[in-house]
Formats: C-alpha cells, structure tokens, sequence
C-alpha cells in the first residue's frame, strides 16, 4: 500500500519532535518496518507507478498468426512466439479463439 507524502511526513515529524517509531507506527497506523523503512529514505516522496506492462505476445500478430496459420498445435504457436504452453493458451482464450472442430467425410 502506497502512503501519500503529506501522512509520510506527518509520522516523521512526529518522531523528529520526541515520538517513538512504535507510538508512531500505532498512531498512523503503519507497521514499525515501514517507519523504518521512511526513516532510511533519502526522499520520502512515493515512487510512481510503472507505466506500462511489457506483454511477450502480441495481440495483433497473434491474430494474423492465427489467421494465417489455422492448423497449427498449441505447443508450436507458443514455440513460435517463445512462450509457455498455458500462456498461449491463455492469450487465444482471451481473444476468443477456438480450436476448430469439424468432421472430415
């Protein structure tokens, strides 16, 4: 959980001013390892959230692979894309792909 600056310094000050870390911890309501944790910082300002997950597979070319490759197993397409089995199973399930089902005569 990410405590915003102004609660940060509020339990700082009041250490600084004579408080306990373990006073502290119970009045702001963190653990004692997180004032410490503050107290070790060189900023107290929050780090920001990572922008964007990094995905292996591609929506986009998956779905051309498929297209253009409707007969291939499972384990090739992950071969292909350099994944695990579950997680190519995992992307063609989320996009609604489905193995085709159809009776030769």
């Amino acid at each position: 959980m990410t405590y915003q600056t102004p609660h940060r310094i509020a339990a700082l000050s009041f250490i600084k001013d004579g408080g306990s870390k373990v006073e502290a911890a119970h009045l702001f309501k963190v653990s004692r390892a997180t004032i410490y944790r503050w107290l070790d910082l060189d900023d107290i300002v929050p780090k920001p959230p990572p922008k964007t997950r990094y995905r292996k597979i591609d929506k986009t070319v998956l779905k051309r692979h498929v297209q253009e490759n409707p007969d291939l197993f499972l384990r090739e397409r992950a071969a292909h894309f350099g994944v695990a089995i579950s997680s190519m199973s995992l992307a063609l399930s989320k996009m609604k792909v489905r193995k085709k089902k159809s009776v030769d005569i």
